[in-house]
């Protein structure tokens, strides 16, 4: 059988039902006949012609004008017809332009869509062994897809569009064996989805559950196999195959479904390691997606991880730790996607396990002393891998591999705001993890001592400026909270949650993280103790303060806390609160 896919063409565009009028010429044509008539008569010298018109021409008699030989300045009736006639056609091509895209016009498209749909599948099957009598069907169907991207901007109309089962059919044009049809298919159901349609979420949930139930997410996985990104229009099918995934992940629920029931994950990493030079967008887009499908899914960070996706992110990261990629490019782009979906599943603790496990510690300090690009993003990996209980692994790496010498020469430094924060997540998690008496816990103590204890020092000059700046805050919103006394209690509680955000861009958790630090040094060494007591005006309460607020926030917590992290890192604080 011939080649089917090579021989069909995109059709070309149907003939217009009637033409523009051209511009009037800009020359009259009576006054351009005398101009040639003078003319003639200078170069005969002899003004006179059988030819010139009569002497009273331009003195004809209005009613010649109007029912004469001619017609409104030299237009006949024939031909004054014929311009009434395309001007008709024209008013109805207007009209059918602005034609009223509701409920009736959505029935006759869908029928129309349908009969394409069964013509195509007829003509396939009873020529099937001749492409050239099937490619019309081909060509209409083609058109027909396309025009059904109109609906992005009538949402209204999305339920109506399922009811009539005309959603199914297009989905149904993703296993078309012309796989033109079929991407033009996916790039009409990625405008449809897209989130710049303006659709009310029951809305998109109608078209998004409806095309669900169709096997969309199988079938555009499994269209991703049998596209070939050697080819220009296979390469925009695939793109618009990512688009749709990544507008589905909008949904934490389709997320995980699209993970848990499709082959994706596995053709991301397999997409993400293909060699490339210089990176393609699609190469860029496919790791862009995996950080979006890992972001907030436990159970797609755990899958990820199933598949050696540690090991592979970090290879994917080595050639960064020296070099930087090229700036404002998909390269750039594309680390940064590989920095997030790692970042994501170390936050788990099958990812903190594997991370340790493929030496990404190792790779995360080589980056901190010789990356530029990669530094700030090394770090903040690495303040994820650390958190938590679970990171107790992670924290004996760091001692091991020789962080401390790099972490504490970045913290002595001038950083800006993040980098100070990951720093100091750091501290807090190695002096909350490392084992008591351990080597590594005594030589983490020792790095905050050494010098005339001038990491203390710092750690409270941070605190003093993170608490002014809160202290301005806090005193505007108790002036809010008075002047809204009288204000009813639900106007209150929609306040609560700005107030909150605004106390930790004033640097609430900062503080929170330093006085957990400096907790942690009082219980652990005397002298240390003294050094804060003094640097905090003779007394800890301050500190104290900021541990019971945190007690208090993680009582509701523990109760929600499946694995009970939250209620032992309560049970930590309130021992370090007796300690003071």
């Amino acid at each position: 059988m011939a080649d089917i896919d090579s021989l069909f063409k995109k059709p070309a565009l149907p003939p217009t039902t009637g033409k523009k009028r051209k511009a009037e010429p800009s020359i009259n044509p009576l006054a351009a006949y005398k101009s040639v008539r003078l003319d003639d008569a200078d170069e005969d010298g002899d003004s006179s012609s059988k030819d010139a018109l009569p002497a009273d021409f331009f003195d004809a008699p209005a009613e010649d004008e109007e029912g004469g030989r001619f017609f409104g300045g030299g237009v006949d009736k024939k031909q004054a017809e014929i311009l009434d006639y395309v001007d008709e056609r024209e008013r109805e091509d207007g009209a059918a332009a602005v034609e009223t895209i509701d409920t009736a016009w959505l029935r006759r498209t869908a029928l129309a869509f349908e009969k394409k749909i069964s013509k195509n599948a007829e003509m396939r099957g009873k020529f099937e062994d001749d492409p050239h009598k099937f490619m019309a069907s081909e060509a209409d169907l083609d058109t027909d897809i396309k025009a059904l991207s109109v609906l992005s901007e009538h949402p209204e109309l999305f339920e109506e569009f399922r009811k009539l089962g005309c959603l199914g059919s297009l989905v149904g044009l993703l296993a078309h064996e012309n796989t033109d049809i079929a991407i033009d298919a996916v790039e009409v159901i990625s405008e449809l989805t897209d989130d710049e349609v303006e659709a009310e979420p029951e809305q998109w949930s109608a078209l998004v559950d409806g095309m669900v139930e169709a096997q969309l997410l199988e079938m555009l996985a499994s269209n991703l196999e049998r596209l070939n990104e050697s080819i220009e229009t296979d390469r925009h099918g695939v793109y618009h195959t990512l688009s749709v995934f990544e507008n589905l992940a909008s949904q934490q629920s389709l997320a995980d479904q699209i993970v848990s029931t499709t082959p994706l994950l596995p053709w991301l990493l397999t997409r993400i390691q293909a060699r490339e030079s210089p990176i393609s967008q699609n190469k860029q887009y496919a790791a862009e997606l995996l950080a979006i499908l890992l972001q907030s899914s436990p159970p797609n960070r755990r899958k990820l991880t199933s598949l050696n996706g540690v090991d592979i992110l970090l290879q994917l990261l080595s050639p960064y730790r020296k070099r930087d990629p090229v700036k404002g490019g998909d390269e750039e782009e594309f680390v940064e996607n590989i920095f997030d979906a790692l970042t994501a599943i170390v936050d788990e603790p099958a990812g903190k396990e594997k991370f340790v496990e493929a030496e990404g510690v190792e790779l995360a300090l080589l980056m901190l002393r010789e990356g530029r690009m990669a530094k700030p993003r090394a770090l903040r990996l690495l303040d994820h891998a650390v958190g938590g209980l679970q990171g107790a692994p992670v924290a004996l790496r760091i001692v091991d591999a020789a962080g401390l010498k790099t972490l504490f020469g970045m913290f002595m430094k001038k950083s800006d705001s993040a980098t100070t924060e990951h720093l100091l997540g750091i501290f807090a998690a190695l002096l909350m993890l490392l084992p008591a008496e351990s080597s590594a816990r005594i030589r983490t103590l020792a790095k905050f001592v050494e010098r005339d204890y001038e990491k203390i020092a710092k750690l409270l000059k941070l605190r003093s400026g993170y608490a002014a700046r809160l202290g301005v805050v806090e005193r505007e919103i108790a002036a809010q909270k008075a002047a809204m006394e009288e204000e009813a209690e639900e106007d209150i509680e929609d306040m609560r949650e700005e107030w909150e955000s605004r106390r930790l861009d004033a640097g609430l958790f900062c503080v929170q993280v330093v006085d957990l630090v400096l907790a942690w040094l009082c219980a652990e060494d005397d002298a240390a103790r003294s050094r804060v007591k003094e640097g905090l005006g003779g007394s800890l309460d301050a500190v104290k303060r900021t541990l019971e607020a945190q007690i208090g926030d993680l009582a509701a917590a523990a109760e929600a806390d499946a694995e009970g992290e939250a209620a032992e890192t309560r049970d930590m604080l309130s021992t370090l609160v007796r300690f003071l």
